[in-house]
């Protein structure tokens, strides 16, 4: 726990001491990043995250963006290969009573507070730019893997063309679908 922490460190943007304007902060994101926070389903990772942090007067304004790829198995036939991924997020901190981050965009941080941790946003961002579903862009390259799929999949039964041929405990059930 306390080496995750130290870890997290890393993630830290120390904005009281910075000067009114644009300030760029760069991130080299790999596995080890992922595991901080026990996420295993990528096999690799390579990812650049950064983020534009814009500091006004009462509050701070982030735009993350990341571009790399993570290395995930195939939803199909289960081979790994590099998925190209971007992803983008925007933040808005003010600055109030408490502690608040119900909402996506806006964060509340206490007044005098003078250190943000990105870490989660980042994390939050790359988990968001992986497609839910994974296919290997040279699927076509898997036949035996495809024709096992199609001797698995359910058949398309014929539909009843004819009304005579339904169940006729179903009757009663259409008639009130038609009122």
């Amino acid at each position: 726990m306390k080496d995750r922490k130290r870890l997290l460190k890393a993630y830290d943007i120390h904005f009281a001491g910075l000067k009114i304007g644009e300030h760029l902060f760069e991130y080299q994101i790999d596995n080890h990043f992922f595991e901080l926070f026990d996420y295993t389903e990528f096999n690799d990772v390579s990812e650049q995250v950064s983020v534009c942090l814009k500091k006004k007067s009462n509050l701070l304004e982030l735009k993350f963006s990341s571009k790399g790829t993570v290395n995930v198995n195939c939803d199909i036939t289960n081979e790994p290969f590099d998925l190209p991924t971007e992803g983008s997020l925007f933040l808005v901190v003010k600055f109030g009573e408490i502690y608040n981050d119900d909402n996506d965009e806006l964060l509340i941080l206490p007044e005098g507070e003078h250190t943000l941790n990105v870490a989660q946003y980042i994390y939050e961002m790359l988990i968001l730019s992986v497609p839910a579903k994974r296919i290997h862009p040279n699927i076509d390259s898997f036949p035996e893997a495809l024709e096992a799929l199609e001797a698995l999949s359910p058949k398309e039964q014929e539909v009843a063309e004819d009304l005579s041929q339904i169940d006729p405990r179903w009757n009663e059930l259409q008639k009130l679908l038609n009122k």
